[in-house]
């Protein structure tokens, strides 16, 4: 009870000092919350990113590179005229065979090979995986050639398109989406005509709920809209897997994509396990590309990849350097606090005291300024994260993604002269910029390190106190004293 009651006396006489002690710590602490509110608030973003991009829950995905196809297997080019010379007449051949007329409407991947579903089931089968699902990146490419009563050649238009499986609804792209109005896919649905669209593309395209919209060729039902967060560009479109298979054509051979899929959506056991589980899948599929969600946010480029940047190089350096600092600064006033104090450590040396005894009483002082200065602190912290919060723009990130569409549109003539645009060429890649907004936080990890901090501030503090104060001799104290 004395040493609670000496303690309370000695704070409350030398109160100014230790209100600048505590006030040393709390901006250091406070610096440092403030840091990794930022942190977590760039880091949040950027997930967002990521689970807009493959979906939530999945930690590694897999692709392989396309084959090469022996031929342009989608090309336009214009074609003399019939018998009295009626003009140029435009003509698209897709996989070997030519279109004059009508629409072509045609489902082809973006720019990755194709895998067996037979190699799926082998990563599901790997020991650190928890599950693996494959689907179909796909993009809808339709041009219109002209006829006899419209002449021209229409613009080509194109979608996205995903093969889902909807055996495993919380992998991939869809696993992200929430149902706005209808309903889910089900079991039964998994070689049904059905599909969900984008709620967005929906409204743009004037599809509702129970209406029909055409896929390579075939009406599918809309039986649900689903909402997305717009970071990843998600799909338009969404149809069963199996229904995509067998819309979709590989370009590399020319064959419709039955039993093969183009990403692998893998989650492993444990967050742990990631490296491990790439390993695996890498020694599985040598020529495969496995990518994990780290591999991902290192391609993401923009405000938010540069404020995460700062936030981990800059903001954390500063706040360990204020943080040493207020260290410092406690530890010499502390120590310079005890050699005023000589004459009262000498009398009470003298009245049979030890020295542990006494470096019990600075360390029992400087921890309970410390902690004082921790509360502070983390008031500090939340108060910079708010002022963040207000003043922090919208970040942006820019990601890349593969579109699947073919090329720049080429110049084809149709009949009377008339020039416009048809798909040539191979699949293409972009990037799409995004805006990401940012939320820091405290987090509870957060405030317990401004604890330890507080307290370790305090200890460290403390010792330099306890170590001068026990460096005291009573009889020279005494002759101070005098």
């Amino acid at each position: 009870m004395f040493f609670f009651t000496y303690l309370g006396r000695e704070l409350r006489r030398r109160m100014r000092q230790a209100v600048f002690i505590a006030i040393g710590l709390a901006i250091g602490i406070g610096l440092v919350i403030t840091v990794i509110g930022a942190s977590s608030g760039v880091k949040a973003a950027q997930a967002k990113v990521l689970r807009a991009l493959y979906g939530i829950g999945t930690d590694v995905t897999v692709t392989t590179k396309p084959e090469l196809p022996s031929a342009k297997p989608i090309g336009g080019h214009a074609t003399s005229g019939g018998p009295g010379g009626a003009g140029p007449r435009a003509e698209i051949c897709v996989n070997g065979k030519c279109y004059t007329s009508g629409t072509v409407d045609t489902l082809v991947p973006s720019n990755v090979g194709a895998l067996s579903q037979s190699e799926v089931a082998q990563i599901a089968r790997l020991h650190n995986v928890s599950a693996a699902a494959g689907g179909l990146v796909l993009t809808d490419n339709r041009v219109t050639l002209p006829s006899a009563s419209n002449p021209n050649i229409a613009p080509p238009t194109s979608f996205t398109v995903d093969g889902t499986d909807i055996s495993h609804p919380r992998l991939g792209p869809l696993s992200n989406a929430r149902l706005t109005s209808g309903r889910a896919f089900t079991a039964a649905d998994e070689n049904s005509d059905v599909a969900l669209v984008d709620a967005s593309y929906a409204a743009s395209h004037d599809i509702k709920l129970g209406s029909t919209t055409t896929v390579a060729g075939t009406k599918f039902r809309v039986i649900g809209l689903v909402s997305q967060p717009q970071a990843g560009s998600p799909p338009n479109v969404y149809i069963p897997l199996a229904r995509a298979q067998s819309l979709a054509m590989d370009l590399g051979t020319g064959q419709k994509m039955n039993g093969k899929v183009d990403t692998v959506y893998v989650t492993a056991t444990s967050a742990a396990d990631i490296a491990t589980v790439q390993g695996e899948i890498q020694r599985l599929l040598p020529q495969a590309t496995v990518t994990s969600s780290s591999d991902l946010a290192s391609e993401i480029t923009g405000s938010a990849a540069s404020a995460a940047k700062l936030a981990g190089a800059l903001g954390t350096w500063l706040a360990v350097l204020v943080l040493i600092a207020a260290f410092a600064v406690a530890s010499l006033l502390t120590m310079a606090a005890v050699a005023r104090r000589v004459p009262e450590f000498g009398t009470l040396k003298a009245l049979g005291w030890r020295s542990s005894r006494i470096v019990t009483q600075v360390l029992g002082e400087s921890v309970t300024i410390g902690i004082l200065g921790g509360l502070a602190g983390v008031g500090l912290g939340f108060a910079g994260v708010a002022i963040i919060d207000k003043i922090a723009p919208k970040l942006s990130a820019t990601v890349p993604s593969a579109s699947g569409a073919f090329g720049t549109p080429q110049t084809v003539t149709g009949p009377g002269g008339v020039a416009s645009g048809a798909l040539i060429g191979g699949p293409t890649t972009g990037h799409t910029t995004v805006a990401v907004p940012m939320s820091a936080s405290v987090t509870i990890g957060a405030i317990a390190l401004a604890v330890v901090l507080a307290i370790a501030g305090g200890l460290l503090a403390g010792s330099f106190g306890g170590w001068r104060a026990a460096r005291l001799r009573p009889a020279a104290a005494l002759a101070r004293v005098g």
